[in-house]
């Protein structure tokens, strides 16, 4: 039919055609392609479209009736020139204008109208398409509106189911985070439960131990308490028995004191030297070495209690009988005194009758000549001049400075001394007793024991009133007073030097210290000090007293520094042993201040005149035996002082002694003496050896004074 071929022609053309290229590929929605991509593109018309529909138009409206009765044309063939899609057809203006070509004909066929008629041969005959055509191309463009209306719906359908899908992953992924957040927070849940259950354990545990720890404090805290209230009971208790301790030592060494006083008020009552002006030949020298005995035995007994603390009652019993012995010599002496007078009274009557016939044989006889003195035999009179050492004439003017002095203040207290008042008397009695006893009182016990005795001697000289045996004593009581206790006071620091210090080479730095101060405070007790120190022991000028002719052996024994006493001169052991009390005292005095004085006022008498007594000792001729003696003893107690003070030229004297004065002390030795030489030589060669002197023994440290 034709109706056929024309259709398959005009599928071929379609075929040919750009919408024939289409391509549909099952693909394309798995790679997320359109699939009417392809078909987007708008239609295109063949450049006849215009020619052919004004054809169809014209032809249309002509043929009117034509077309209503339904009968088609004859279709022209198509030329050679012309598209087989475009074969001449006769179809209904109402057929052509619903087809979906006739909307679009008009516009393309102005649009394009020229220039088809310029390029096509007019004598060319085209048919109108008939109905059927635009039909076909009509379902073309329905089945293709259709498909690509399928494609959509189909696409979007795949888009909603593609959404739901993703929904539904989007929904599933977050119930499973949720069902993964609840299982996370299950887990910490549980495991902070099960670290809570621990950690409660812990704590009841941890409760429990700390109950179980608290009761065992409170137990040991009970006992403890137990044991401090027992331990302070017990220091109350020992306390109080300490307290006991020394209020009854504290007593015992007032009574001791006190007992020490009176020993030594009742042997201020032997005098050694004493002459009854009714018994000048009695002698009383056995009553005042039991005395000094005693005194010495009761100091002995005071000091050794005092470096083991306080005394005890043994002690006081002691010190007690010495006191009764004491009494008891007092007694001895005045009943020997007594006994004496009476032989002397009975005496003394046959005296006088033997006297009256003396005188008259003595009418007899014309004159009478005196018996001259005798002098020493040959070689005595050189052992003595021996001995004779000229001093300088410097230090001899000094000496003789000090002894005028010294007489100028015996002198001045004549008054008091030659009353025989017995108000006057008291006074005398009761100064001498103030200014000796606290000296007789000084130690190295404590400190604050030595600040008082000081305080007393400072107070006595100042003129203040002071206690001294139960009573109140000043210098202002008579005029002479002050001159009396300058002078006592000085005898009584020489004193202690001579007998205190000679047996305990210690008690030297006690006794020097109090000098010292009261020296500095005072300056004429100081002068005095000196005269009595030159007088007893003329060594520490240093000089030795010339022999003069005429002078008997026993004074000039005197004036040497012996003790002469019934034509018998003292074993020289004695002789040195004060000579060394006294050189120590000095060697002592002249290192130490008081501490509690004015620190920038100098020394009265320091290193300075020791030096100068060391360099003088050395350009004198050396004595046997003494000036070993003195020079050991100086050393020792003063060495040390001058080593820090001058140094080098110290050590230079040293060698100077070891080197060449030595040998000359060596050479006038004799063997029974070599003791104080070995002493002097082993001192020199172990500090030479060791460059060092060591801090002599009893010198008194810095926490001596916070005691």
């Amino acid at each position: 039919m034709p109706s056929e071929r024309y259709r398959w022609e005009t599928l071929e053309a379609l075929k040919g055609s750009s919408k024939g290229q289409l391509s549909y590929s099952r693909d394309w929605l798995l790679r997320g392609e359109d699939i009417l991509e392809g078909c987007r593109s708008p239609p295109k018309l063949s450049s006849y479209s215009g020619w052919v529909l004004d054809r169809v138009i014209s032809q249309s409206l002509q043929e009117t009736p034509l077309s209503r009765s339904s009968t088609p044309n004859e279709s022209i063939p198509p030329t050679d020139d012309q598209p087989p899609s475009l074969a001449k057809t006769t179809s209904p203006a109402s057929q052509l204008r619903s087809s979906p070509l006739s909307s679009a004909a008009p516009s393309e066929t102005k649009g394009n109208e020229n220039l088809s008629l310029l390029e096509i041969d007019h004598e060319v005959h085209l048919m109108v398409l008939p109905s059927k055509v635009t039909e076909v191309e009509g379902c073309i463009w329905m089945y293709e509106e259709v498909h690509r209306l399928k494609g959509k719906e189909g696409l979007r359908q795949r888009q909603e189911q593609q959404e739901q899908v993703v929904r539904a992953v989007s929904d599933m992924a977050s119930e499973q985070l949720k069902r993964f957040d609840e299982l996370k927070e299950l887990k910490q849940h549980q495991e902070y439960q099960d670290l809570q259950e621990v950690m409660e354990k812990s704590s009841r545990e941890a409760q429990g131990q700390q109950e179980k720890l608290k009761e065992e404090h409170r137990h040991r805290a009970k006992i403890l308490n137990l044991k401090l209230r027992e331990a302070e009971q017990q220091r109350q208790r020992q306390e109080e028995l300490e307290r006991l301790r020394k209020e009854e030592g504290q007593e015992r060494l007032r009574r001791l004191y006190s007992i020490q006083e009176e020993v030594l008020q009742l042997n201020q009552q032997i005098d050694p030297n004493y002459r009854h002006k009714d018994l000048p030949r009695i002698d009383l020298s056995g009553f005042s070495n039991r005395g000094n005995q005693i005194c010495g035995l009761v100091s002995g007994l005071i000091r050794t209690t005092s470096e083991r603390g306080f005394p005890t009652q043994v002690d006081v019993a002691n010190t007690e009988r010495a006191l009764q012995e004491m009494r008891g010599l007092i007694s001895s002496m005045q009943q020997e005194i007594a006994t004496a007078l009476e032989e002397k009274r009975k005496r003394d009557e046959e005296e006088e009758r033997e006297r009256q016939k003396e005188l008259q044989k003595q009418e007899q006889l014309k004159a009478q000549t005196p018996v001259p003195a005798q002098h020493p035999r040959g070689k005595e009179q050189k052992e003595v001049l021996g001995l004779q050492v000229k001093a300088e004439e410097s230090t001899m003017q000094w000496y003789q400075q000090l002894q005028d002095a010294s007489d100028q203040c015996v002198a001045s207290f004549s008054g008091l001394t030659d009353c025989k008042d017995n108000q006057v008397k008291n006074i005398r009695m009761d100064l001498q007793k103030a200014a000796s006893i606290p000296v007789s009182q000084i130690s190295s016990i404590a400190g604050s024991q030595l600040r008082e005795i000081f305080d007393k001697i400072n107070n006595l000289l100042s003129g203040k009133s002071v206690q001294s045996g139960g009573r109140t004593v000043s210098v202002t009581q008579h005029p002479q007073g002050l001159d009396f206790v300058y002078y006592k006071l000085a005898e009584k620091f020489v004193k202690q030097g001579e007998e205190e210090v000679a047996s305990h080479h210690e008690a030297a730095f006690p006794i020097a210290v109090v000098a010292s101060g009261i020296w500095e405070l005072h300056p004429r007790v100081g002068d005095l000090i000196l005269a009595h120190l030159h007088k007893k022991c003329p060594y520490s000028v240093p000089f030795y007293p010339a022999f003069k002719e005429g002078t008997p052996i026993e004074e000039y024994q005197r004036i040497l520094g012996y003790q002469v006493k019934d034509s018998k001169v003292e074993q020289q052991d004695n002789f040195l042993k004060r000579m060394s009390g006294m050189i120590r005292l000095y060697a002592a005095i002249i290192q130490l201040r008081w501490p509690y004085g004015n620190k920038q006022v100098i020394h009265p008498h320091g290193l300075g005149h020791g030096w100068r007594w060391l360099a003088q000792m050395l350009n004198m001729e050396p004595l046997s035996d003494v000036t070993a003696t003195l020079l050991f003893d100086f050393l020792e107690v003063c060495g040390n002082a001058l080593m820090k003070h001058y140094q080098v030229q110290f050590w230079k004297m040293l060698l100077l002694i070891r080197e060449d004065y030595f040998h000359r002390i060596e050479a006038i030795t004799i063997s029974g003496q070599m003791g104080s030489l070995m002493r002097l030589k082993q001192f020199l060669e172990k500090c030479l050896q060791r460059k060092e002197i060591p801090l002599p023994k009893g010198y008194l440290p810095s926490s001596f004074w916070r005691s």
